[in-house]
């Protein structure tokens, strides 16, 4: 059975991307990571790939805050597709998916939120929790689809909120559990993808 070919997208530090990156080196996921591709020059999920050895890129995103270019995003597919990516795994990838993309990969992306979706879509889920009073959040994995944070769901894992949390201490939490749910999520695609 030949691996699942994946590759990551990534805007910042790149925790989940680590995550993923030590179980594959852990021989925990049975996946071939292709391409780390970030939208920031400078982002620290491209050296997180240089550091364990994994072909990388920055792609220039264009001029707006959430979105790429038509142009950009069409790149974006070609990189992809010339790194024979099966599977599109954002980690922390802060830009809408448009057409182009949804279409070269369809229900082929998936990416992890920081709430129980559906609720507390869009940025900052776990302040979002936090100021409604909720007793639970946690994170989901989900397939990306037009909308945001609202492509069906694969996986989910709850996270208690203490009484003193902050959303610092909050946020550190539901990461913990998001370095979990992420590769585990992905282990089940790779079966499902290789029936």
């Amino acid at each position: 059975m030949s691996l699942l070919q994946i590759g990551i997208l990534g805007s910042g530090k790149g925790s989940n991307c680590r995550a993923i990156l030590e179980r594959v080196r852990k021989g925990q996921l049975a996946v071939d990571v292709r391409l780390v591709l970030s939208d920031v020059f400078d982002a620290g999920i491209l050296e997180l790939a240089r550091e364990f050895g994994v072909p990388n890129a920055y792609l220039p995103p264009g001029p707006f805050r959430t979105r790429l270019t038509p142009e950009s995003e069409m790149a974006l597919v070609q990189m992809l597709h010339e790194a024979h990516v099966e599977l599109v795994v954002l980690a922390g990838f802060m830009r809408i998916l448009k057409a182009p993309m949804l279409e070269a990969f369809p229900k082929r992306i998936i990416n992890i939120h920081p709430s129980l979706l559906p609720k507390f879509p869009g940025l900052e889920a776990w302040k979002q929790a936090l100021l409604a009073g909720e007793k639970v959040t946690g994170c989901t994995v989900h397939l990306v689809d037009a909308s945001i944070d609202g492509g069906d769901i694969i996986d989910q894992r709850g996270v208690p909120i203490l009484p003193n949390d902050s959303a610092e201490s909050l946020h550190a939490r539901i990461q913990i559990a998001e370095h979990e749910i992420y590769p585990e999520a992905i282990s089940r695609f790779v079966v499902r993808g290789n029936k």
